[in-house]
Order: C-alpha cells, then sequence, then structure tokens
C-alpha cells in the first residue's frame, strides 16, 4: 500500500514539475506574426436547435479582428425544430463579411450527426483553411489570425487546436471550468513533448490539404467523437499538429446546465476516450484508482492518513490548476478546490457505471451507446 501511495506522489510531483517548466513564463511561446497578404478562411459552425445559444456564438464572430472581407462564416442547420436558423440570420444582419445558412437534409457517405453535417460545409467552404467551432462556443476577437499564423509558418501543419473553458456563475459551471482547464493543462503537457493525444472541433483550425488528404468526413467511419477521429486520419496522411494554450485562443463555452446531461456529454466523449494509445488509457486508469488506494489506505493506516494524503493530492492538483489558469490569462478560485473533489469523484463513479450498464446516451437529440 505504502509503495502504491509512493508511486501516486511520484506521479504528481512528475505531472508538477513538467507543468511548471511548461506553464512557467519563460517557456510561453510568443504569437507569430502573419505574413501579407492575409488569405481568406472559412468559419464552419454546426448547429442543431441551439436558438438560445447562436446568437452568442455570432455575435462574438462578428467582433473578431480579422477583416471580415476576408471570412466566410457557414453554419450548417442539422434539422432543427426551433427556431435557429432565423436567430442566426437576425444576428449576421448586415454583417460585413460572407454569411451563409444551410440546412442539412441527407447524409453524405457514412457521416452522421455533426460529422455529416461538416462534411456539406466543407464542401460548401471556398478557402484553404476550416475554423471550426460549436453553437455554444463565444470565441476571442484574436482568435483566427491566432489560429492561423502557425498554418501559414508551416505547411504540413494539419491542425491547429486552441483552448476551451466552461464558464458561468453557478457553483456547478465554475466546477466544469475547472475541470475542462486542468484536463487542457494535462493534454498540453503531452502534446508538447511530441506525443498526440486529441483536438477539440469547438476550437480547431483543420487546413484544406490535411482533410481532403482524409477524404473528409464522408470517408471516415463514423464517431460520436467526430473531432478525434479526423485528427488522427489527418496525423495518419503525414500532417502535424499545434496545441496552443494561450489567451488569445481561450474561447468560452456555455455550460452543461443539468448533472445527467454532463454524464450524457462525457458518455460520448468517453468513446474518444477509448480511442487513445493504450499507454494512455493505462495512465488515466491509473489516476482514477487513486480513490480506491485512498480508501483501502483509510482501512487500514485508519483516517488520519488517508486525509492527509487527500489533502496533499488537493493542494499539489491546485497548484497544477493554478499554473493553467494562469498561462491562460485567468485567476483560479482556490476555494473550489474541495467541492472539485467530491465533483470528481460522483462524475467518475456514475460514469464508470454508465459505461459498465451500456447504458444508450442522448446528444443533440439523438441517441448513442
Amino acid at each position: 500500500m505504502l509503495a502504491l501511495l509512493t508511486v501516486y506522489f511520484g506521479l504528481w510531483f512528475l505531472v508538477l514539475g513538467t507543468a511548471t517548466l511548461l506553464f512557467g513564463r519563460y517557456r510561453r511561446p510568443p504569437a507569430l506574426p502573419l505574413p501579407a497578404p492575409l488569405p481568406r478562411v472559412s468559419i464552419l459552425i454546426a448547429a442543431r436547435n441551439e436558438e438560445a445559444a447562436i446568437g452568442r456564438c455570432l455575435r462574438a464572430i462578428r467582433e473578431l479582428r480579422y477583416p471580415a472581407h476576408l471570412v466566410e462564416v457557414l453554419l450548417g442547420d442539422d434539422a432543427s425544430t426551433d427556431a435557429t436558423a432565423a436567430v442566426a440570420a437576425a444576428a449576421m444582419q448586415g454583417y460585413a463579411g460572407h454569411f451563409r445558412c444551410l440546412p442539412v437534409t441527407e447524409a453524405l457517405g457514412s457521416a452522421r450527426g455533426k460529422a455529416n453535417v461538416l462534411a456539406h460545409l466543407t464542401r460548401a467552404a471556398t478557402t484553404d483553411f476550416f475554423l471550426l467551432t460549436d453553437a455554444d462556443i463565444a470565441v476571442p476577437p484574436t482568435w483566427v489570425e491566432a489560429l492561423l499564423a502557425p498554418a501559414l509558418a508551416d505547411s504540413l501543419l494539419g491542425t491547429v487546436t486552441g483552448l476551451t473553458v466552461v464558464r458561468g456563475p453557478r457553483l456547478f459551471d465554475q466546477l466544469q471550468g475547472l475541470d475542462w482547464l486542468l484536463s487542457l493543462g494535462l493534454v498540453q503537457v503531452v502534446s508538447d513533448a511530441g506525443r498526440p493525444v486529441t483536438a477539440m472541433g469547438n476550437n480547431m483550425l483543420v487546413t484544406r490539404a490535411a482533410y481532403e488528404a482524409t477524404g473528409g468526413y464522408e470517408a471516415l467511419p463514423f464517431s460520436v467523437t467526430e473531432d478525434y477521429a479526423l485528427f488522427r486520419a489527418v496525423l495518419a496522411r503525414g500532417f502535424t499538429f499545434r496545441n496552443l494554450f494561450r489567451p488569445d485562443v481561450l474561447a468560452f463555452s456555455l455550460p452543461i446546465a443539468t448533472p445527467a446531461a454532463l454524464l450524457h456529454q462525457r458518455r460520448r466523449w468517453l468513446g474518444g476516450v477509448e480511442a487513445l494509445p493504450a499507454w494512455l488509457q493505462g495512465g488515466l486508469l491509473f489516476y482514477g484508482a487513486f480513490y480506491l488506494a485512498l480508501a483501502l489506505l483509510a482501512g487500514v493506516a485508519g483516517p488520519l492518513p488517508a486525509l492527509g494524503v487527500l489533502v496533499a493530492k488537493i493542494l499539489l492538483q491546485g497548484l497544477l490548476a493554478h499554473l493553467c489558469f494562469r498561462r491562460a490569462g485567468l485567476k483560479l478560485r482556490w476555494a473550489l478546490l474541495p467541492a472539485f473533489e467530491l465533483y470528481t469523484i460522483v462524475l467518475t463513479l456514475s460514469l464508470g457505471l454508465f459505461r459498465l450498464l451500456r447504458l444508450r446516451f442522448e446528444w443533440k437529440g439523438r441517441e448513442y451507446v
């Protein structure tokens, strides 16, 4: 037992030390300048019953610093039964760039759901750079140039992924935000070591060359985590990737409203986790077993040693979260950390049970297994 706990402590100190080097001020990579003339870009948004969120998303796009006449915004309306299209048209009225809403009613190849919408949008796009985001996301004014600059500097770069965090007023919203940023910080550590992990389809640039090399979403096997499927296919075609962890690519996501909806979201994401390399899945399982080891320690040595280990873990994790927030240009609320432990335990146990029972889950009005 003591040997196991020593390994856990060693793991966290290693992660913390790596993150300290990564997130230290002297390691923060500067933004690259854009060459002239600036290229045209396509912003692609898949939307299904998003009348409550799409206006916020499009208002943020209208505030982009990139010249509007070089931007085409393509919104794919995925058989919405609400006023998504009408709200979007009203939000983009008078836009200086090009805006078009495409109704999507038929499937292309093997693509389904969001992947099918993006397959249609990429066919309609007229530029060499696809910037992907979601209807519940508000991107920063510097978003386009920050994602575009690395792709212009390296012709082999296929994907550039930005940084997204959940933001909302409730405690539940703030715990989701902490969860996202801490997870993305660890992803960044691994990615900057040259090991590809994943990409996020709500804040992502894909070059046309890389996308077309895969055959497009219509040629890829169906996946509920379509962004990860595309990311893997792009890498398999010899293209490289870049993950950015900077304020100029920081987008804000609306929070998931209820614990049940959050569980369904994470069950969908688990499909991507299950496709990760075996070494990374093993690391995640190793970390997830921490609470089991803690319970065993409490049974063998008593509650006080177990409590000491838990407090040490919270502090180490909090320091790592602080570094992530600082590099993103945000400030961590340390008071969230105890509640975050309970949030993590409940979510981990619920998701594990959900997966073991092979319950069907719903996303955007569609059911999956």
